[in-house]
């Protein structure tokens, strides 16, 4: 996994609620995992690249 950079970004409290159903529920384990993985499917369908598997963790559902 590469190394980790903090950013900030401001969210609608809406997705914000819809982030932590997805934590509750056991499907990620925290708010960053979740906002790291839709930003990675956004980039790769935006991109049209291919994600190195070695950079997406193991407990990501596919």
């Amino acid at each position: 996994m590469p190394k980790m950079r903090i950013i900030s970004v401001q969210l609608p409290q809406s997705y914000i609620n819809a982030m932590d159903q997805l934590v509750r529920r056991g499907l990620y384990p925290n708010r960053s995992e979740v906002i790291r993985t839709a930003l990675r499917e956004f980039l790769k369908r935006e991109l049209n690249s291919e994600i190195p598997e070695d950079e997406v963790p193991g407990y990501i559902i596919k």
